[in-house]
């Protein structure tokens, strides 16, 4: 009988194991795009259009089951739903629009990828929590291959530093949120934390599209095309890639979620090579690096205790 139970064990972590590598694969392919489609919106719109036009759009898509669950929920769960909204999504999707403007993908994709450094900072710092070596040098290897694949394609341009600081800001609020959401609404189902949060930021999204003067413009085609972008932006790049963010953490834990800012860029250097772009051996071999940095963050290794894995987590 012991030997059945243990066996069970083993196929609940490999269970675990895989759906957490699908989630992985499916954000970081659908993230890994997201910058095209937000380059698409910003043809003929500002930056504060699209973000807002991307929010409101997951609220207007989640709506139906967001009133439902609204009811369910008790005041304190409710407002940790809206801040996971505020600082997942909200806030970033303006500081990235904005930040697009100026700096490149490139950059871009490095800066985002200081999301797992600021995730195990916050979580020491204001959680007290307690993380094994592997996830740091994971996090140090991971980074490491990034910054190498950018190095070997050359194109990264740090001259614009004000709107650098933006994407370093998002990821700060990223690394606040993925925590809270770990340690605080664990409890709380991923569809319900992310329709109740965004079916709540439906009004001011509106407000700040009457403000911005959104529904002033002549529609044009290019108008049509960009706001057509950044609601289909919406539903993919935030509503649904949310909700299996948070099924993620859940999952996985925290960090390894994290380290799906790792994979994004990696998606986006493949874009390049299917508009044409030269991928040489050096990308390869740091893209190598990342996947490592990568594997070893989610390795649980033998001799970690069941109760340090879960403050790992």
């Amino acid at each position: 009988m012991p030997v059945f139970n243990l066996h069970n064990e083993n196929l609940h972590f490999l269970n675990k194991k895989l759906i957490s590598w699908i989630l992985f694969i499916l954000l970081s392919l659908i993230w890994g795009s997201s910058f095209k489609l937000m380059k698409v919106g910003l043809i003929s719109l500002s930056p504060y259009e699209v973000a807002t036009i991307r929010i409101l759009t997951a609220g207007l898509l989640l709506l139906p089951f967001g009133i439902k669950e609204l009811y369910k929920l008790k005041r304190k769960e409710i407002l940790q739903c809206l801040y996971a909204a505020l600082l997942g999504s909200f806030f970033a999707a303006y500081l990235f629009c904005v930040a697009e403007t100026k700096i490149d993908g490139s950059l871009a994709g490095i800066l985002n990828a200081l999301t797992p450094f600021f995730t195990i900072l916050i979580g020491v710092i204001v959680f007290k929590a307690h993380f094994s070596i592997y996830k740091y040098f994971g996090i140090a290897i991971g980074f490491i291959g990034l910054c190498a694949l950018f190095y070997a394609k050359g194109t990264v341009d740090i001259s614009n530093i004000a709107y650098s600081s933006l994407i370093v800001l998002a990821t700060i609020l990223y690394g606040t949120n993925v925590q809270m959401v770990s340690r605080r609404a664990k409890h709380i189902p991923p569809l319900t934390i992310v329709a109740v949060g965004f079916t709540l930021l439906i009004i001011p999204c509106v407000l700040i599209l009457f403000t911005i003067g959104y529904f002033h413009h002549p529609y044009t085609k290019l108008i049509l095309l960009s706001t057509g972008a950044s609601a289909v932006l919406g539903i993919f790049g935030t509503a649904i890639t949310s909700i299996l963010f948070y099924k993620l953490i859940h999952y996985a834990g925290s960090i390894f979620a994290s380290m799906v800012t790792y994979a994004i860029p990696v998606v986006a250097m493949f874009w390049g090579l299917y508009d044409g772009e030269y991928i040489n051996v050096a990308q390869l071999a740091a893209l190598g690096i990342v996947l490592i940095g990568v594997y070893i963050v989610n390795k649980k290794p033998a001799s970690i205790k069941t109760k340090d894995i879960v403050e790992d987590e």
